[in-house]
């Protein structure tokens, strides 16, 4: 089975109780570890894969914290860096239907420094890049495209997923949708929500939204719509894949534990660029992935939501 490296943040969430999606009024917080690209290298790895973790958390309690809860799911972190700035900070509210709303307080995400001999990792292999905060400039942005260059060079796999967050980018969308496009362009498999989709596109029917998007290059797009699935769109064909209905609590992770249950599903391919010829294999797997995808939104926290295999195939 291929390895996936999720290169990105880790950092605390701080979900807000019993306050609605009003921050302003929130008293009580619980901790909880997070940071998409983190969470899906927790996703794949509780689903029995193979993940590494390559980003930066603070040397401080926190941190320790982090690393405790990725070693526990299986995660690789000999990749990860300890910075002396403190472990990034994110501040959750959830709505009664269980949407997010983020404030940010960032560190040691931000100081990733880029590390030439981790691209011995990637022939063969899968690069997932998570987007949140790796667009914001700083030293994470540099190495970012780094390892975006050398994932092309050496021939990986590589996904790539926005996690467009407004807090993060004050009304500056024109240049988050510029900074996006040269992984649009090159990466194999784009994983976007209906709101990502269409700011990156300009459009808002889905059939236009991907089209755009496959003129910029992706060769795989899926657009995750909470309650009705995913829109599959590739060079054969669009499909509108259903998921399982669930009465949800906390969405916080279930766009991770999506794109993770199907990196985890195409890490099992000797031969990935099968997967561009014939859409069947990769429809039962959207299928799986929408499925791990609800199940994390059914309890609060992102990475002890994730299934495992166990719970993904009981779950109806």
């Amino acid at each position: 089975m291929k390895k996936v490296l999720c290169i990105g943040e880790a950092l605390i969430d701080f979900i807000a109780e019993n306050q609605g999606s009003d921050l302003s009024k929130a008293t009580v917080f619980t901790k909880k570890a997070g940071g998409a690209p983190a969470n899906v290298a927790c996703a794949i790895a509780k689903l029995g894969g193979r993940s590494s973790f390559v980003g930066s958390v603070g040397n401080d309690p926190f941190g320790a914290f982090l690393l405790d809860i990725l070693t526990k799911s299986g995660v690789d972190v000999s990749l990860v860096q300890r910075s002396e700035s403190f472990t990034s900070l994110a501040f959750v509210s959830l709505a009664e239907d269980g949407e997010r709303d983020f404030i940010f307080s960032r560190g040691a995400d931000q100081e990733l420094a880029y590390q030439s001999g981790i691209k011995a990792y990637f022939p063969g292999n899968m690069v997932h890049l998570g987007a949140a905060t790796a667009l914001l400039g700083g030293k994470l942005e540099k190495a970012y495209g780094h390892y975006f260059f050398d994932a092309l060079t050496e021939g990986a796999f590589i996904s790539f997923d926005p996690n467009y967050r407004e807090d993060l980018w004050k009304k500056n969308e024109k240049t988050f949708i510029k900074k996006c496009m040269p992984f649009i362009e090159k990466a194999h498999l784009c994983k976007f929500s209906l709101e990502e989709a269409q700011l990156l596109s300009g459009k808002e029917d889905l059939a236009d939204v991907c089209r755009v998007l496959h003129d910029v290059g992706a060769r795989i797009i899926c657009v995750t719509l909470g309650p009705e699935g995913t829109f599959l769109s590739t060079a054969n064909g669009q499909y509108q894949v259903p998921t399982v209905k669930i009465t949800p609590v906390d969405t916080t992770g279930a766009g991770d534990a999506y794109i993770g249950c199907l990196l985890y599903q195409l890490a099992s391919f000797e031969k990935l660029d099968a997967i561009f010829d014939n859409d069947q294999p990769l429809l039962e797997m959207v299928r799986t992935a929408n499925k791990a995808g609800a199940i994390t939104a059914t309890r609060y926290g992102a990475i002890e939501s994730l299934p495992g295999q166990e719970q993904l195939q009981a779950f109806k």
